[in-house]
């Protein structure tokens, strides 16, 4: 039987791309989800005493004990004298939600804070399996249940799943999990960025019980040939040679198949002529049902998807077949509001889209700078925004460490498997902003060849630098031939000694074989400050708008520009901006302040969508 254990960072990975395939336990719908979200007790670690043994020292202590050691039962034994912590008795949050908006003395706490939810379940059935599914804990996560450990993961944006059968009672149970914020030079990302990094359990937390085989993944596509195909992975004792069925009652599609030794089965079949197919004008979602019988029972997963095409042609992106511009601008995932939590449920998603789709009249949204909540992705599914998804390889890391590298291509296939049935994903980016040179170019290439192994129905691309001599632009990036879309981040008129008259003097001299994409242009507002004047000053709305109308005119001059996806949304927060008047620790090149407000280049944004076709 394939294990299915936490993939942990701290253990060498295989070399094979195949082989970096996590643990998935497919989020469908599924039959038997206890979700653990609600108030959880804390408890602050600023020595890590939790995770230190010093010559048998913690083993022999009071303190800080929370992952082995139950107060409440071990007061209530005779002689066991005192302890000095308790989480029971300890304050309490939201999870999920960062800790850093939960109170003022943890808005700039970073490293580790254990956390504890006690929870019941109903009787197990005969055979049955129990699993831990973590969508989000930033950074490094230790988890313990009812005093054993059940497993580690590293990497605050991507899913792990943890087999708790063993230790899962009926009731009684104590969850603890000790969440490590701090990064160093071997995280990705690493310990300086240009936004918030927020520690804490940030995303949902399940409880998934399953027959002792079960569906683990399952995957539907459509290919340029106008065929379905996709396949289903079972993992338990008997997964081989099983029979199983995937079903989409609105397209009348019944295929049936048999699962081959490792327990996998493949679909191909003729995609129905009464298929419609997804896009942003009519972004059409089916109900697909995958379903396994096996010894223990039928396991049963229900997926929504939509079905596309998406190529390169040239400079032409081809969306169905036909090409597409793309009409989007840059989020990082705050929701809006004064003190944001990193807090993206349905409601909160879907707000910050609305403002993409019918605010800005815009077909595409990239998600910077590492992969966003799936809440998020399923809502752009639903709405009809094409997604860029991005794993934090941003500006530098430590490029000529192996186990860098695996860590990076691990994030890679935890976020491609997650969201590969997703119909809005269009382009997997593998860095933003990192400079040239040998070493960096092997690691990207060697993220770029993952990607295409796992998913090569996707297109490639990343957030490049820009090479300037004197008003002529340029890419000279080694990386280019690995990508199918480029990608460039350029703030002439912002940063820099270029006034926006200079704008329409810079030329471009880029390769015209591919598409482009400019990944960033921006520059800051802060919203409410006005200069109405003639020529108005930085940070004014009117300067932000005046900006936003000069780039736009020199980026239309570029031939092979195929998409643009200005910098940013809304105000975020980075604690590198600290202008006293205008930032205090808010990133203002928003289109939105951080409150939602509108700035004047929202409209300007929204005019020139409005007018540019998307086809």
């Amino acid at each position: 039987m394939r294990r299915l254990l936490c993939l942990l960072a701290f253990v060498a990975l295989p070399a094979l791309a195949g082989d970096l395939r996590p643990p998935l336990l497919l989020t469908g719908q599924r039959a038997d989800v206890q979700d653990l979200s609600g108030r959880w007790t804390y408890s602050r670690d600023y020595y890590r005493t939790g995770l230190t043994d010093i010559n048998g020292w913690v083993a022999k202590s009071r303190m800080q004990r929370h992952r082995d050691v139950d107060v409440a039962a071990a007061e209530a034994r005779p002689g066991t004298g005192f302890f000095e912590f308790d989480l029971d008795r300890g304050p309490a949050m939201a999870i999920p939600g960062a800790w850093n908006a939960a109170e003022p003395e943890l808005r700039w706490y970073d490293g580790l804070i254990w956390f504890q939810r006690r929870f019941d379940v109903t009787a197990p059935r005969p055979g049955e399996r129990s699993f831990l599914r973590f969508e989000g804990v930033n950074y490094r996560a230790h988890v313990y249940l009812n005093g054993r450990e059940v497993g580690r993961h590293e990497g605050g944006f991507t899913p792990f799943v943890l087999e708790v059968t063993g230790a899962l009672r009926a009731s009684g149970n104590r969850l603890v999990v000790g969440v490590d914020s701090r990064h160093d030079a071997q995280s990705i990302p690493g310990e300086i960025t240009d936004w918030d990094l927020y520690g804490g359990i940030t995303r949902p937390v399940k409880l998934i019980r399953t027959p002792a085989t079960f569906i683990d993944d399952a995957t539907l596509r459509l290919t340029d040939t106008g065929r379905l195909v996709g396949s289903l992975q079972l993992d338990g004792t008997q997964a081989a040679g099983r029979a199983v069925r995937l079903r989409i009652a609105a397209l009348g599609v019944t295929v049936q198949a048999r699962t081959d030794a490792s327990g996998q089965a493949r679909f191909d079949i003729a995609a129905p002529d009464s298929l419609q197919r997804w896009s942003p004008e009519a972004p059409t979602l089916y109900d697909v049902a995958f379903e396994a019988d096996a010894g223990s029972g039928t396991d049963r997963v229900r997926e929504r998807i939509g079905f596309r095409t998406l190529a390169v042609k040239g400079a032409d992106i081809l969306l169905n077949g036909k090409p597409v511009f793309l009409k989007g601008v840059s989020l990082h995932e705050e929701e809006i509001g004064a003190n944001p939590a990193r807090r993206l449920d349905d409601a909160a998603a879907r707000r910050l889209l609305g403002e993409v789709k019918h605010g800005l009249h815009g077909n595409y949204v990239r998600l910077s700078h590492y992969p966003h909540s799936e809440t998020l992705l399923r809502a752009a599914d639903e709405l009809g925004l094409l997604v860029w998804s991005e794993i934090p390889v941003y500006w530098t890391v430590a490029w000529d460490d192996p186990a860098v590298l695996l860590k990076a291509r691990r994030m890679q296939a935890e976020t491609i498997y997650r969201d590969r049935n997703r119909a809005a994903l269009a382009l997997w980016s593998v860095g933003n902003e990192t400079p040239v040179a040998e070493n960096r170019t092997r690691f990207h290439a060697a993220l770029a060849a993952t990607v295409r192994a796992l998913d090569p129905g996707r297109l490639v691309s990343a957030a490049l630098l820009v090479e300037r001599e004197g008003d002529t632009l340029r890419i000279a990036d080694p990386l280019l031939p690995h990508l199918d879309v480029m990608a460039v981040n350029t703030y002439a008129g912002w940063y820099g000694d270029d006034t926006l008259q200079d704008l329409a003097r810079i030329r471009w001299a880029l390769p015209t074989t591919k598409p482009l994409l400019i990944s960033e242009f921006g520059a800051d507002a802060l919203a409410g400050h006005h200069d109405p004047g003639a020529e108005p000053k930085k940070w004014s709305e009117e300067f932000q708008a005046a900006y936003y109308r000069a780039t736009l005119a020199m980026l239309g001059r570029i031939p092979n520009l195929r998409g643009l996806s200005p910098w940013v949304l809304k105000d975020f927060r980075s604690p590198r901006r600290e202008h006293p008047v205008f930032q205090n620790g808010w990133n203002r090149k928003g289109l939105l302040s951080e409150t939602g407000q509108r700035k004047q280049a929202f409209d300007v944004l929204a005019e020139h969508y409005e007018m540019t076709p998307g086809r």
